[in-house]
């Protein structure tokens, strides 16, 4: 099943709508359950590290998967100058860089580079070490290399105020080393305005900490915890990165603390490696595939060390040859788990698992309550048979739900007169929100008009606010098409709104495209409990829409918010508001919906009238299905962490992203945040 059963059976997922509040896309797969346990592959985790910087085959990513990695995401895969990757000045303040002219940076030293940086600016590689003071972080060593990795300064900085922690483990830094310092921050601070050309680039690792401890702004840096791009704002190590990318081995236990000239010359060499080569050539490293492999085979050794001696030499013997690929199995039993897998085929042929074969969803379920509570990681797969999901009718069920939600974001509105002006008919029903098309409907006796909105919100909020109201002098009736499909439209508005994931979520339509982010959010600071802000843009022109939606930590301070917004008028706009319908991922999910180009292959007529004839079963399969998931997530134990997952179909007949819904059990029988 894909997040397209989701949405199409969502009246039918009563309990998974209303208790899971973080959802989540999966990338869909031929065969999920070999990538999830690694099926016939025989894969094993390395117990050691070597081989990190091999360029194997194995561990070179598919030209599919090269497009989804982070780096190409931000950068694109062509080669460019190092320009490209400096950070930006919204960049810098987002990941607290002294900026120049903010209250925060009062009397840091301006470095004075400020001449236009070009691709042949020199670099220079910047590293500090801190000790902790009565003051905070203050820097007790400093270095810079240059572009050659050649030493200009390595220079120990007695701080100003008294030492708390020297952070000797880190920082190698002793009481011994700076009781003959005579050096001090101001020092240092004009040693470096002096060394640097004015196009210079300073490149760093999270360079924002040292040029914080130093005092200095400057303003083209390349930060290389943010160049080598991971997910969800996560950042590699520099000493991994040296290890992976380079070669080279850093901040060694061996030695005391960390040494700043190495570190600057890892962060610059880094650099240098990343504009040389390029996205796509660091791309393929597959540096999150390595990350895994090394945490791994760290696991495995610590576990290895706990055996007798003889145990190790005779699992090495009988050991198959070992891959650098581990499967989601294997990171299990590295950490000394054995999950339980429950479901109607055969899960798992490695003997990784305590594994049991059922006939029913039913049977599935009565064991899951028994077998669930003992064990520490459990799978259960349930299932609908593949005569009722099968792929071969994915392209029938894609249109007919592309169908109802194009149908619930168009309304029809009228009679007006003959003569009516269109204009300012369009800009009382774009103060509901966006308007992706407005036509007139010239069949009837009188004008109407067709008005297809971008959000369900605003489709909603001109049925409620405009329907029986004077437009362009008529009184006119505003409603959505008749079809079969739509008759449980009220009833799904309803549902919508009482989804888990629009718990104090409000909209708002009616704004100023000149109002920015920071204007709304000195408009909306008066209201309580408010925690986001969020503002769409257009896809293409980036432009803000004329609406936001507002999430509040409570409630009842949503509530609260509704009945002052509505109404109200800002820097002459008048607001309207109501309850948000479509979660943050339901949203994503409609726009590409509506932009994708549905080509699913064969006759469409013909795959509905197939489906239409099996939809009915199906739907009661679904409730029957929502209801086990019920049942089992109610007798789980308080603080399990729960994952529902709509694997997705990539097939030859379609493709469809597949769906996660995440939560942690608490008393109240909902997922927590």
């Amino acid at each position: 099943m894909s997040q397209l059963h989701f949405y199409k059976f969502y009246l039918q997922f009563k309990h998974l709508r209303r208790v899971f509040r973080h959802r989540f896309t999966v990338r869909p797969s031929a065969d999920f359950l070999a990538s999830l346990y690694g099926e016939g592959a025989n894969l094993k985790p390395q117990n050691t590290a070597q081989g990190l910087t091999s360029t194997s085959s194995e561990r070179i990513p598919k030209s599919s998967d090269l497009q989804c990695d982070p780096i190409i995401r931000k950068y694109g895969e062509k080669k460019r100058g190092l320009t490209s990757y400096t950070l930006t000045l919204e960049e810098q303040k987002k990941n607290d860089y002294p900026i120049k002219g903010s209250p925060r940076c009062k009397g840091y030293i301006y470095t004075e580079c400020d001449r236009q940086t070009t691709d042949n600016s020199p670099l220079f590689g910047l590293d500090c070490e801190m000790c902790l003071t009565a003051k905070g972080n203050e820097v007790t060593r400093v270095s810079l290399v240059d572009a050659h990795g050649q030493c200009l300064l390595n220079e120990l900085v007695k701080p100003e105020s008294t030492v708390v922690n020297y952070r000797t483990r880190f920082s190698g830094i002793t009481k011994k080393m700076l009781l003959p310092v005579k050096t001090r921050l101001s020092d240092i601070q004009t040693r470096l305005k002096k060394m640097l050309p004015h196009d210079a680039v300073l490149v760093g690792h999270s360079l924002n900490a040292d040029l914080q401890a130093l005092e200095m702004i400057h303003p083209s840096v390349i930060d290389t915890s943010l160049l080598f791009a991971r997910n969800e704002g996560r950042r590699f190590k520099l000493k991994f990165l040296a290890k992976a990318v380079l070669g080279k081995e850093i901040q060694c236990e061996q030695k005391l603390g960390h040494d700043p000239a190495e570190d600057a010359r890892a962060a610059l060499e880094l650099a240098q490696f990343f504009i040389e080569q390029g996205p796509a050539k660091v791309a393929e490293l597959n540096l999150e595939m390595l990350l895994t492999t090394e945490k791994l085979a760290e696991v495995s050794q610590n576990k290895a060390s706990l055996q007798p001696q003889g145990c190790r030499i005779q699992k090495q013997l009988n050991e198959p040859p070992l891959l650098s690929k581990p499967c989601f199995l294997d990171c299990l039993e590295v950490t000394g788990q054995k999950p339980l897998l429950l479901g109607r085929q055969e899960l798992d042929s490695s003997g990784l698992c305590q594994s049991n074969l059922s006939t029913s969803n039913k049977q599935i379920l009565e064991r899951a309550l028994q077998d669930v509570p003992l064990s520490a990681f459990s799978i259960i797969q349930f299932s609908l048979g593949p005569e009722y999901i099968a792929s071969r009718l994915l392209g029938g069920l894609c249109e007919k739900v592309r169908s109802k939600l194009t149908d619930m974001l168009t309304i029809y509105a009228g009679p007006f007169e003959e003569s009516f002006c269109l204009k300012s008919v369009k800009k009382e029903f774009g103060r509901c929100g966006p308007i992706q098309s407005l036509t007139v409907v010239t069949e009837t006796y009188q004008p109407y008009i067709c008005v297809q909105y971008e959000v369900l919100e605003a489709a909603q909020l001109a049925v409620e606010s405009l329907n029986g109201a004077e437009v362009a002098g008529s009184c006119i009736k505003v409603q959505r098409p008749v079809t079969a499909a739509m008759l449980d439209c009220d009833v799904l508005i309803k549902e919508l709104e009482l989804d888990i994931e629009n718990e104090g979520v409000i909209y708002v339509a009616g704004l100023k495209k000149s109002l920015t982010e920071t204007d709304l959010q000195e408009e909306f600071s008066q209201f309580k409990d408010l925690e986001t802000l969020f503002l769409p843009r257009d896809r293409q022109s980036g432009k803000h829409r004329n609406c936001c939606f507002l999430k509040f930590q409570k409630s009842q301070s949503a509530v609260a918010a509704l009945d002052i917004i509505n109404g109200w008028t800002m820097k002459g706009s008048k607001l309207r508001s109501r309850n948000a319908l479509a979660s943050g991922h339901l949203w994503r999910w409609i726009w590409q919906m509506n932009h994708s180009n549905g080509k699913q292959g064969g006759n469409i007529y013909e795959k509905m009238e197939q489906l239409s004839d099996t939809e009915q079963v199906l739907r009661k399969k679904v409730k029957k299905l929502d209801h086990h998931i019920k049942k089992l997530y109610r007798s789980l134990q308080n603080n399990t962490l729960c994952v529902v997952l709509f694997p997705g179909v990539n097939s030859m007949h379609g493709s469809q992203s597949g769906l996660g819904l995440m939560g942690i059990k608490d008393d109240g029988g909902r997922s927590a945040c």
